[in-house]
């Protein structure tokens, strides 16, 4: 049975194989079990819902792509898409998360319906090679700052906007030590790196009191508190429309850029496209309509599915084991909780880091190739909420604005406020070259400043 539906002989590999790769391919992506009910619980969704829902829609999506296009490729919510709903469009833009939950709803609709009519393969064959890697880095670089910033590595600054944090905070010690140890065991190529990183980081936080042993270890899912939540009503609001387009067009790159990245890895392209590829791309828009019935950000390709690729993954086979694993990971809600923000934030960071690699893809001695994948940076939202009302109550008054005073107004309020002295300004300068008249090549009016000392 398993041969006449995963074709094993034909692809030249084994049910060991494919079990030992499908295993290899969870250890990579675990981390997406902790990390997206971290994340998404602080656009107020309760944690034991998102894991239910990251979970199943993860097992589901993933087995779609599995039985159906035979690939050995995971899916499971993306970590781009499930910051940019938390904080730019839940805390950002103080839209209730229901409501949020039926944009992903919508734009998994419309993934289905440009699927099924061979619009959206059209779409991303006629959108640049260098747009997408731009896409793709501007993306990693929001996830690592608010891995930076869940870390408090960086803060908000009145004068600057950002700043360095303490560095004698002990969560800042914490998040920069597994920092350093899941990149050397990235470094050694070991699979789980992430999730191990992970737990270290929150045990070495329970004697100094920042994070918790739990009570118990497992539990059954409590999946009312996000199922069947979708505000679809709020999300037809003309309003929303562009929320629906943003999550239809980050989509639309990462789960592409993964099929073909992770395709050609495994040697599955045929001169140069993939066969079966509106199977695959179905699967993650049943996998984002489901995802959000049950509670969770858009569902996507993972690139970690390279990792049981190269462990000799050829078929969807490893992805039953996959989802079988996920189908465990449900019932792992009291461990979920008990991790604290700083011990996820080296996952953001470096899955973010290794995102922007795409931009190294790019043709940049070429300004036509160069340009374009610079734009998407320019709009990237500020993962900050906005400043508390007691922020603004205590800013100087508008009498005595200032470049400084205007930009503390501005930024997150995240720690004591500070004026800086305004620059002094130097009298005007006039450089002359020092050659004869007639072999002068210029004279240059500078203008310099420098900040006074306080």
């Amino acid at each position: 049975m398993l041969e006449r539906v995963f074709h094993l002989e034909e692809n030249k590999t084994t049910i060991r194989r494919e079990f030992l790769a499908g295993l290899t391919t969870f250890m990579t992506m675990a981390y997406v079990v902790v990390v997206n009910p971290r994340i998404l619980s602080e656009a107020g969704m309760p944690v034991d819902g998102v894991l239910f829902a990251t979970c199943i829609s993860a097992a589901i999506a993933t087995l779609i792509m599995g039985l159906w296009a035979n690939y050995p490729i995971a899916l499971a919510p993306g970590m781009s898409l499930n910051a940019y709903f938390t904080y730019s469009i839940v805390l950002g833009r103080g839209v209730p998360w229901q409501t949020a939950l039926g944009v992903v709803f919508l734009s998994g609709l419309l993934f289905l319906l440009l699927t099924l009519t061979n619009v959206r393969e059209q779409i991303v064959n006629g959108i640049p090679n260098c747009l997408k890697f731009g896409t793709a880095a501007g993306i990693g670089l929001f996830i690592a700052f608010i891995g930076l910033r869940n870390a408090n590595i960086i803060v908000a600054n009145p004068a600057t906007f950002v700043g360095l944090g303490k560095v004698s905070d002990p969560r800042v010690l914490l998040a920069a030590g597994g920092l350093i140890l899941i990149a050397i065991l990235m470094a050694r190529r070991i699979s789980s790196a992430i999730l191990m990183g992970i737990v270290v980081i929150t045990l070495a936080g329970i004697p100094l009191g920042l994070s918790h042993w739990p009570a118990h270890f497992f539990s059954l899912p409590h999946p009312s508190g996000t199922f069947l939540k979708l505000d679809l009503r709020a999300a037809t609001k003309l309003g929303l429309a562009e929320l629906i387009f943003v999550f239809f067009f980050v989509d639309l790159f990462d789960n592409v850029g993964t099929l073909v990245g992770v395709c050609e890895e495994g040697g599955f392209l045929r001169d140069g496209k993939l066969p079966r590829a509106s199977r695959a791309l179905l699967a993650d828009a049943f996998g984002t309509m489901f995802g959000a019935l049950t509670g969770t950000s858009t569902v996507t390709s993972y690139i970690e599915s390279a990792a049981g690729v190269a462990a000799g993954a050829r078929t969807g086979l490893g992805n039953v084991v996959i989802a079988a694993l996920f189908l465990v990971a449900m019932f792992c809600a009291p461990l979920v909780a008990a991790i604290p923000a700083y011990a996820t934030a080296p996952a953001l960071i470096l899955v973010g880091a290794l995102m922007c690699g795409a931009v190294a893809r790019v043709k940049w001695n070429d300004f036509s190739e160069a340009f374009p994948p610079s734009s998407p940076w320019w709009p990237l939202p500020s993962p900050s909420a906005s400043p508390p009302a007691s922020a603004s109550a205590s800013s100087p008054s508008p009498s005595s604005s200032s470049a400084p005073a205007a930009a503390a107004k501005s930024a997150p309020h995240l720690g004591p406020q500070r004026t800086l002295p305004p620059p002094l300004r130097l009298p005007r300068l006039r450089i002359v070259n020092p050659l004869p008249p007639d072999r002068q090549i210029i004279r240059l009016p500078v203008v310099a400043q420098f900040p006074r000392a306080p």
